[in-house]
């Protein structure tokens, strides 16, 4: 695995979602209660902004409107404040460290939502992948695949 660099560490957290465009501090509350799929999405950008409709949709009731987690569930925007950490918090269902995008993927995929885990589709899980980590400052070049996701590790 080939970690981001600090570079792309920063672009990545501030556009994910917004495409090259600047990173809005409106987040995940801002996305639309709708979230259609649109054809299928071909680039970073489309898949993120697809995302954070689906974010808001399946997602922003238990980690916040803002991924800032809540009570039951943790923080997910905001690397700097203990989004994503590499070991499990205490007391989590998670067993596997968070190294690369990939880990988040496996995890999210098998466990999210937690009434119905697996209930998306590839597609959808990839955009809200997406959309959290340009709601995380990052930004990708191309559409964020599983092969792209396990040679991109989480900034710390």
């Amino acid at each position: 695995m080939k970690a981001a660099s600090p570079c792309l560490s920063v672009l990545f957290l501030i556009s994910l979602g917004c495409g090259h465009a600047q990173h809005t501090q409106a987040g995940p509350a801002a996305a639309p209660a709708q979230a259609a799929a649109p054809a299928a999405p071909q680039t970073f950008d489309e898949q993120a902004r697809w995302g954070g409709a689906l974010y808001g949709s399946h997602c922003a009731g238990c980690h916040g409107a803002s991924g800032e987690g809540s009570q039951g569930a943790p923080r997910v925007v905001g690397l700097a404040e203990g989004a994503l950490p590499l070991a499990p918090r205490p007391g989590s269902h998670r067993t596997a460290e968070f190294v690369s995008v990939a880990d988040v993927a496996g995890f999210v995929v098998a466990t999210m939502p937690p009434k119905a885990p697996g209930s998306l589709s590839a597609e959808e899980y990839w955009a809200i992948l997406a959309f959290d980590l340009s709601a995380n400052g990052l930004h990708l070049e191309q559409k964020l695949t599983p092969e792209l996701a396990a040679t991109l590790t989480i900034p710390r």
